[in-house]
């Protein structure tokens, strides 16, 4: 049932993610229409405000219609006004006016600013995007009147297949300066040129091919897959090696009294700690909730990128986020599942807490950064801006889907997944930690883990960030899902050699380590955010540098929590088979 279930569901994403609100064909003459968006500056994607902030004239009636999208298309800070443009299919039009309108003293400020700040807007017909510049900024010329000049004309060629829209085209001209007292008299032409490219291929164009599938590309991945085979058969070279060597000594017969008198003097290492390390570790509710969201995570990432290869959601307009938000409140089972059996093998006591922690950790954290980036928006007067009624819409889904399918993944994970199976008898008093190396501490463990998991990601994290602040349709999902396996792998082998140093040491504290072990990759991924912003882009003002960085800190948050999970998740396996093999007391 479950399973019909999660089938019904995935399908429904899958015919949401590709629908449109009509079938795309058209008759000889039948209206077109085109979609006014947004505008902002093109250095800083979401500092995007309504197409009507800018005081254009509006060629009919002053309450134009209104073209909602989904959940996604609201939270990417769209809205689809009806320019009232008269456009009709194949039907070519050589040049008609839109409106006019007169600069006074306040639209001449506006349009000023906003051609010096190279203000951009988009446009969509039969759902193809289309993008141009209010106009162009000359700051070199020594007449102000010179130095800011306004696109007066749009030029539309619109290319068909029988009777399908295939592609859109916009070019502008007539520049006319900016200057209080004249008058702007706004116009179009249409052309229609026939073409024989399929519907089904019309948003190549909008890929860039020699960008995403360049040379540096399949290099990193090369690389990247060089770095697994290399770590995964030095750990199990080194590891195999060590333990064969313990285990030998460990089992060897008592039989000479002077041998086993100096094993017992040399005995050092992972042994002498099996009565404490499968002890329950610190803040075990958090960590228990930590486990279980990342869990969830690495499965949300995992099933997104198939859905995007399957479906290409880069084609839909929010197609990708309405996906991330649903597929999202379906893995809640998987968070419950996973933290319930880690908090009841651990004894914990403190079920309702565990469970509410399991079900809102991550959602709290995004809701806080999502909160404070709203009112930023807001005060800007932004179209990044959240609508109360999409709020609700999205504590609907939480409260509804993602809660309950947590709660009852920790009621099945603590009955099913639930019994301790540690191989070794917790002692009751704590064994004293030996003071070690420097280099052989927790904190040095987690800071250094975390370098050849980023560096398995980096060429990929540069052309992810491309593509979310630089306008580019990311669509190489497969990739991304080489990229992911390649640094789940890393992640996982580097863990088992940090907790392997740790416990030699003498430390049992190895829970908390192998996690920030492996969430110490985000904090180099930040790093590399900050480079980002400063050196890779022509981004500023407060509005743009706190979405940036709000919307990287929520990203990194997510990725530390995943890597912290899968990492915990490997480590715990390997501690739990080395102290199977040994004899505890």
């Amino acid at each position: 049932m479950v399973l019909l279930l999660w089938t019904a569901c995935l399908l429904f994403l899958l015919h949401l993610c590709s629908a449109t609100e009509y079938d795309h064909k058209y008759a000889v003459g039948d209206p077109v229409m085109l979609w006014v968006n947004k505008v902002g500056p093109y250095n800083n994607p979401q500092e995007t405000y309504n197409y009507y902030s800018l005081p254009y004239c509006k060629p009919g009636k002053a309450d134009a219609h209104h073209k909602w999208g989904g959940l996604g298309e609201v939270l990417q800070g769209n809205e689809l006004i009806d320019s009232q443009i008269e456009i009709k299919f194949q039907k070519t039009i050589e040049k008609e006016t839109i409106c006019s309108f007169e600069l006074d003293a306040e639209k001449t400020i506006i349009f000023r600013d906003a051609v010096a700040k190279l203000f951009w807007f988009e446009f969509f017909m039969d759902d193809l995007p289309l993008w141009g510049f209010v106009g162009e900024h000359h700051p070199e010329k020594s007449d102000e009147d010179a130095k800011y000049l306004i696109h007066t004309h749009t030029d539309f060629v619109i290319q068909y297949n029988k009777d399908q829209i295939i592609q859109v085209n916009l070019t502008q001209g007539n520049l006319q300066p900016i200057k209080a007292g004249n008058s702007v008299e706004l116009t179009y032409a249409v052309k229609w040129v026939e073409t024989l490219t399929s519907f089904g291929r019309r948003f190549d164009v909008y890929l860039d091919y020699p960008f995403f599938e360049h040379q540096i590309h399949w290099f990193s991945i090369f690389n990247s897959f060089m770095m697994v085979i290399f770590l995964t058969g030095l750990v199990s070279m080194i590891l195999m090696r060590t333990l064969r060597n313990d285990y030998a000594k460990y089992a060897r017969e008592e039989d000479d009294l002077e041998t086993l008198e100096r094993d017992v003097r040399e005995e050092s290492g992972w042994k002498l700690v099996h009565g404490d390390v499968f002890r329950s570790p610190r803040n075990l509710v958090l960590l228990s909730a930590l486990v279980g969201t990342g869990a969830q995570l690495a499965m949300l990432i995992l099933l997104v990128i198939l859905l995007a290869i399957v479906g290409m959601l880069y084609v839909g307009r929010g197609a990708i986020v309405t996906t991330f938000i649903v597929c999202y409140a379906l893995t809640a089972f998987i968070s419950g599942y996973v933290s319930g059996g880690f908090y009841s093998r651990n004894e914990g006591k403190h079920w309702i807490k565990s469970m509410l922690l399991a079900a809102s950790l991550f959602p709290f954290i995004c809701f806080s950064i999502g909160f404070i980036l709203n009112v930023v928006a807001i005060f800007y007067h932004s179209l990044a801006a959240i609508p109360f009624g999409t709020m609700v819409v999205m504590l609907v889904i939480w409260a509804f889907i993602s809660f309950p399918l947590a709660l009852l993944g920790t009621i099945v994970g603590r009955n099913w997944s639930g019994v301790p199976d540690n191989p070794c008898r917790v002692k009751t008093i704590h064994r004293p930690i030996p003071k070690k190396q420097w280099y052989l501490t927790p904190p040095v463990i987690a800071l250094l883990g975390g370098l050849l998991p980023f560096g398995s990601i980096f060429i990929e994290m540069y052309f992810v960030f491309t593509s979310f602040w630089n306008y580019k349709v990311y669509y190489v999902y497969g990739f991304m899902l080489l990229v992911f396996l390649i640094l789940t792998i890393v992640t996982v082998c580097v863990t088992i050699v940090g907790t392997y140093f740790l416990l030699n040491a003498e430390n049992y504290h190895w829970q908390w380590t192998s996690f920030f072990s492996a969430a110490s990759t985000t904090g180099y991924v930040y790093l590399y955010a900050i480079y980002y912003y400063f050196m890779k882009t022509k981004m500023f003002g407060f509005f743009q540098m706190s979405f940036y960085f709000g919307y990287t800190l929520m990203f990194c948050l997510g990725l530390g929590i995943l890597c912290g999970a899968v990492g915990y998740l490997g480590s715990s396996l390997f501690v739990q088979r080395i102290y199977r093999n040994i004899k505890c007391d």
